[in-house]
């Protein structure tokens, strides 16, 4: 008994917050080190930047602004003072503390394409910034023709609670709505810089239709210009599809459902479900249609579950709650930021895995101001964010490497100008790990990705081959114009009159100069 009891003492039960749990393990929000941590902070407001923008459906305007900050107190690495400026719909100040100052608030708690998942990214930024500086963060805010409100604010980590330290108006009236989030923060730039100028570049091309501008610690200023204002339409928050339902979320839409019968109840909250497919579905769980759905004991509930899984003839799950880049957008910022001399993207039709409907957009770019770098270049996005780490983990790198790129005309992607790119959009993408920086061998996937892939290759092809034989002529014509006037002269002597030698240069001119698109053998044979 005494061991027991002294056994007993020794274990100690604690109970922590979420904001608790992501400070005490903060590498699964992307804070592994100072290096990451820092380019993990500009990604993550400037995601939150672009989100707030596109609610109104307005081109997004993104200012980025980071400075080294001189502390009086002593540490092994830099401070940096970070804002990040929106044109967004605005927060009322009421919203402002539950928004930034605790974690797991967030609008993206529901079945709908979102840039983020979890819904403590920018957070976890600004909780960063706060353990490894102990300094308040600032949110300045407007909605249009209402006052500007500042608020600075802390964390209290342990009860996830944000902690309001000052609260003031600073203009009575604002023209335009916006936000400004300001955060300081221990981090390393020169380490991180790569990382966050090729993120920068790659959401220019994913999100043509935004401004976005970075001022950063050395003094350097990126702009990345939107070369269009039309932007896609915006997602559609989707209802469950029957097949992707586990006991749990069924039992939690049971209770909290207002249908006042099973029938009602499944047409109510499942996708693509009528009032014929409905009561197949409750025959089959021998429950009456009218029952209330408050009413069901366990048995019952486990019975519809086991009837919503077993019923085949349920409609795929709807893809127009998706939006996708669309092909000409994509385009448009490959071509944008890369100048390639050939593009082609394709959006594939949609498809569905584990009952979530996903749409892949796939495109290649060649030459122009590509340049090599002795791997495969893969510019991946998942819902219109560029994935930068462990790349050679994704499924599209590894078909990439599958490929026979002979056969389009490509000796092999590490030696070729060729840039690839993929893009995931889903209600749910599947990511492997909780880092979501790279995609699962998910079958269905897989094979878009693939079909998506080899649909560009096979223009790729064609213009490769065009653009191979109109070298070959022009060689040809180099060739023969180099000897034709010591040709011409011999045979004169042999024959005693000059040949149209002339005629017989034109026409190879000519030839050379439709495939070329243009007169510039013409120009240079005159």
């Amino acid at each position: 008994m005494k061991r027991c009891d002294r056994m007993s003492e020794e274990v100690k039960l604690e109970e922590i917050s979420a904001a608790d749990f992501f400070y005490r393990n903060k590498s699964l929000a992307g804070f592994d080190n100072p290096v990451r941590a820092t380019y993990t902070i500009v990604r993550e407001l400037v995601e939150n930047a672009l989100d707030a923008a596109e609610v109104p459906e307005r081109p997004p305007q993104v200012e980025i602004v980071m400075m080294e900050y001189k502390s009086k107190i002593k540490s092994s690495l830099p401070w940096y003072k970070m804002a990040v400026a929106d044109n967004g719909i605005g927060l009322d100040p009421d919203e402002i503390p539950r928004a930034f100052g605790r974690v797991f608030v967030s609008s993206k708690y529901r079945l709908i394409q979102s840039r983020g998942t979890f819904g403590l990214g920018g957070t976890m930024a600004l909780l960063y910034g706060q353990i490894t500086t102990n300094i308040p963060f600032k949110v300045i805010s407007a909605k249009e023709n209402e006052p500007v409100y500042e608020i600075t604010m802390m964390i209290d980590i342990k009860k996830n609670e944000p902690v309001i330290i000052e609260k003031r108006i600073l203009r009575g009236v604002s023209r335009a709505s916006f936000t400004i989030v300001e955060s300081f923060f221990e981090g390393n730039y020169p380490r991180a810089k790569k990382k966050i100028i090729d993120y920068l570049h790659q959401t220019a091309i994913v999100v043509p239709y935004a401004n976005i501008s970075f001022l950063d610690p050395e003094g350097n200023f990126y702009i990345f210009p939107r070369s269009t204002n039309r932007m896609p339409p915006r997602p559609k928050e989707a209802l469950h599809h029957p097949k992707g339902v586990d006991l749990e979320l069924l039992q939690r839409l049971l209770r909290s459902t207002r249908a006042r019968t099973l029938k009602s109840f499944l047409i109510r909250h499942f996708q693509r479900v009528g009032e014929k497919t409905s009561i197949e579905v409750l025959k089959l769980a021998n429950l009456p249609p009218g029952k209330k759905p408050s009413k069901l004991d366990k048995q019952e509930i486990s019975s519809l579950f086991h009837a919503l899984k077993s019923y085949n003839r349920f409609l795929p799950p709807d893809p127009s709650v998706l939006s996708p880049l669309g092909a000409g957008l994509f385009e448009l910022g490959i071509r944008k930021e890369l100048q390639p001399e050939f593009v082609k993207a394709v959006q594939r039709p949609p498809s569905v895995y584990g009952a979530h409907p996903f749409i892949i957009e796939a495109a290649v770019a060649y030459g122009g101001q590509i340049r090599l770098v002795g791997d495969i270049q893969l510019y991946r996005y998942a819902n219109r964010i560029p994935l930068l780490y462990d790349v050679s983990s994704d499924i599209s790198y590894q078909i990439i490497k599958k490929i026979d790129w002979n056969n389009y005309g490509i000796k092999s992607p590490e030696d070729e100008p060729v840039v690839f790119f993929v893009h995931v959009v889903s209600t749910k993408v599947p990511f492997k790990t909780v880092g979501k920086e790279f995609i699962a061998n998910v079958p269905e996937v897989a094979k878009e990705v693939e079909l998506g892939l080899r649909t560009c290759a096979r223009d790729l092809r064609i213009f490769l081959s065009r653009k191979r034989r109109k070298e070959t002529l022009r060689r040809r014509y180099k060739l023969f114009k180099m000897y034709y006037q010591i040709i011409a002269d011999t045979l004169r002597d042999m024959l005693g009159e000059r040949p149209p030698i002339e005629v017989l240069l034109n026409r190879l001119s000519a030839n050379v100069g439709e495939e070329n698109g243009g007169d510039e053998c013409k120009e240079e044979s005159a």
